[in-house]
């Protein structure tokens, strides 16, 4: 296995996985002059659409992903679900950032929140459920409402079901019939997520915390600093810090908060990736996420994270295709909005085909503006430009324009 303390621009960087946040992070390590390798079973995918090298191939095929590593400098992760047998097979081959040990624990839901309680961080009551009868014992424990969670694999509000005083356990525990975990209901007031990058000299630098607004258990909007007390800010910090440091990460996570009324925070889940609501980064930031990771991951140091101004990013879904082509110069027309998108070809409804990001004086009032772009997507809506949302105000963008994705 090739190991070294820093890889330099020119060397090959591995993406295992192919989806749009590989693809942002081919993109900042383009940027840097190094060269990408991309790993899924699927072709002509986001990240390989960018990346020197599409390989398509089994995640559980030893021999095909010996071979993809063997030709990499270092190898690192757009998502967390691969096969624990295919990480070790790879770390004999080049370097694995972050290590295989961080994403096992951060794959499934037992183990992840087994790891937080035991370092002390604030979780919600749990228990594991593998058979009905677990399932009653635990509801009768923790009480009502409550969530059952498949233990791997869930995303996006998938494999849940909320419990309540009227749910047929019998019945939801039909529909899911494996390894899954209740947790007791938690009474929040904002969900909120906090981005941490660590280097591999243990150094770290914090993303601004991000308040975040979901519809259909889908992130909707992200707002960016969170409109939160300070001292919620630092809590997020501290908790980042802290999640990171125990796991002996390297590369970017995100934690995924919950702030109860009184002001107190609680880990929700862990993703050991960059994540959706970082998306804001790569133009609202001095630093992305993106390239935050592929610092990590090489052995260089980390960026600042300052954010340049208040700023909005709202989910573009395969909805919005649902009248035809969206009209993507209305929204332009805006000339505080950025557009990315992924390079899915198949718009589907609740896919994730991009985002907008749009910037303001204050989070409000970059929020109202994003929300204002996405809704002049529908090509039935007139393109004129709402001069009481713009104003003569344009912003000079800091950042190269290779950064719109």
């Amino acid at each position: 296995m090739r190991e070294s303390s820093v890889i330099y621009p020119g060397a090959v960087i591995g993406v295992m996985g192919s989806g749009q946040l590989g693809r942002m992070l081919a993109i900042a390590a383009r940027r840097l002059g190094y060269r990408v390798h991309t790993y899924s079973s699927e072709s002509d995918t986001p990240t390989g659409q960018v990346a020197d090298l599409e390989v398509v191939g089994a995640y559980e095929d030893e021999l095909a992903v010996r071979a993809f590593a063997r030709g990499l400098d270092v190898l690192t992760f757009e998502f967390e679900n691969i096969p624990v047998a295919s990480i070790d097979w790879a770390s004999q081959e080049c370097a694995v950032r972050p290590s295989g040990n961080a994403l096992h624990i951060c794959q499934q839901r037992v183990r992840e929140k087994t790891f937080l309680r035991d370092a002390g961080l604030p979780i919600a009551g749990f228990r594991s459920v593998s058979d009905e009868f677990e399932l009653r014992s635990a509801v009768a424990e923790l009480g009502v409402p409550s969530v059952l969670k498949t233990a791997a694999f869930g995303y996006d509000g998938k494999g849940q079901a909320k419990i309540t005083a009227d749910s047929d356990l019998a019945s939801v525990w039909q529909s899911f019939k494996q390894l899954s975990v209740l947790e007791a209901w938690v009474p929040f007031e904002r969900e909120l997520s906090v981005i941490v990058a660590r280097g591999m000299d243990g150094s770290m630098q914090v993303f601004p915390l991000c308040e975040n607004v979901h519809a259909n258990h889908i992130l909707d909007v992200t707002l960016v600093p969170a409109r939160v007390p300070e001292q919620v800010m630092r809590d997020a910090r501290c908790i980042a810090e802290t999640v990171a440091e125990a796991i002996d990460f390297v590369g970017v996570l995100t934690v995924e908060l919950f702030l109860l009324p009184d002001g107190r925070l609680v880990v929700n889940e862990l993703a050991p990736r960059t994540h959706n609501s970082g998306h804001f980064s790569f133009d609202a930031c001095e630093t992305s996420q993106f390239e935050q990771q592929l610092r990590a991951v090489c052995g260089l140091p980390l960026g600042s994270t300052r954010l340049l101004r208040p700023v909005a990013m709202a989910n573009l879904l395969g909805d919005v295709w649902a009248c035809g082509e969206p009209n993507w110069a209305s929204a332009l027309s805006l000339p505080e909005v950025k557009l990315h998108l992924y390079g899915k070809s198949e718009p589907r409804a609740g896919r994730k085909m991009g985002h907008l990001v749009a910037f303001g004086d204050t989070v409000e009032e970059a929020a109202k503006l994003v929300r204002e772009a996405r809704s002049r997507l529908d090509s039935r809506v007139d393109s004129r430009v709402d001069s009481r949302l713009v104003g003569a105000r344009t912003l000079e963008n800091p950042l190269s324009s290779e950064r719109s994705g």
